[in-house]
């Protein structure tokens, strides 16, 4: 049943959370001048989820952590989850039709995680999504995620800091394992009806499984430690930059995109509410406000 492994993982992730919880309330502390410094500083509201099973018995939950309203982050999210029990029918069948062993006579299933989504209050701040997870089942188990950036306002030595951070991290596990999640994350952060990308990328993995559970966890946790040291420089750059209507405006329209990329094609948001998951912890990562032209 892997449950040192899935201990392992689930604790990691936490890690992970705490962690980022800690860096990004740090922000909000040290923005003392400038513009937001007049707002309280922000700090994250951790609101603990939970799931039942049909016939009402325990399926597990998570944190919900959100802070809204603050100095640097408009609305940011950070959430961690372990959850179990037996896929639904629907659900059943998508990961049968994927190619999952043994998923056709064997629904149950155990997955845990960290997912990630931060708005800025200022539009030359980019925002960013990152999330990391483990999914088990009777016949399988893999890890997935990664991190892309998604700036309204875009900055070239922005995009290259964040690109060469997640290659630094990663390369020590092969080099072409940058390459390949960037292609990864290239298709799979694009928005088809809209025939653009929704930022300007990052990484991303899905149902990767090499056979070896510790390389591919150790792999894992790197892609969550990248995030910090490549995103938390591009705030501290950008969060005292003047800004107009204009740049509001554009900020606004762009997370349109965003709205709509995680509502029409993310996988994960597909899941948790297919999974019944507490709806408000899976659309954690829509923003406070959006426009449509």
């Amino acid at each position: 049943m892997m449950q040192s492994e899935k201990a392992r993982a689930a604790g990691w992730f936490r890690t992970l959370r705490d962690e980022i919880v800690a860096a990004f309330e740090g922000l909000e502390d040290s923005q003392a001048e400038g513009p937001g410094s007049e707002r309280p500083a922000g700090r994250f509201e951790v609101t603990e989820t939970s799931r039942t099973s049909d016939d009402g018995s325990d399926a597990g939950g998570g944190l919900m952590s959100v802070m809204r309203g603050g100095r640097v982050f408009e609305k940011v999210g950070v959430n961690v989850s372990e959850v179990y029990g037996r896929l639904g029918e629907a659900a059943q069948k998508s990961m049968a039709a994927r190619g999952v062993p043994g998923m056709a006579e064997d629904p149950r299933f155990w997955a845990s995680g960290i997912s990630l989504v931060a708005h800025m209050q200022n539009p030359h701040a980019p925002a960013v999504h990152m999330n990391t997870r483990m999914f088990w089942t009777p016949g399988a188990w893999w890890f997935g995620g990664g991190s892309d950036l998604n700036p309204c306002i875009e900055y070239a030595e922005d995009t290259a800091h964040f690109h060469e951070t997640q290659k630094a991290w990663l390369d020590p596990h092969g080099d072409g394992h940058y390459p390949r999640l960037k292609e990864w994350a290239d298709e799979y952060f694009y928005i088809p009806h809209r025939k653009r990308a929704r930022g300007v990328g990052g990484i991303f993995m899905d149902d990767h499984c090499t056979g070896d559970w510790e390389a591919d966890f150790t792999l894992t946790r790197d892609i969550g430690r990248a995030f910090l040291p490549a995103y938390l420089p591009l705030v501290e750059r950008r969060r005292e930059t003047p800004w107009s209507e204009e740049d509001r405006e554009i900020q606004l329209v762009h997370r349109g995109l965003y709205a709509e990329y995680n509502l029409v094609y993310d996988r994960g948001t597909k899941f948790g509410l297919a999974t019944g998951h507490d709806p408000d912890a899976v659309l954690m990562s829509l923003p406070p406000l959006a426009k449509w032209v």
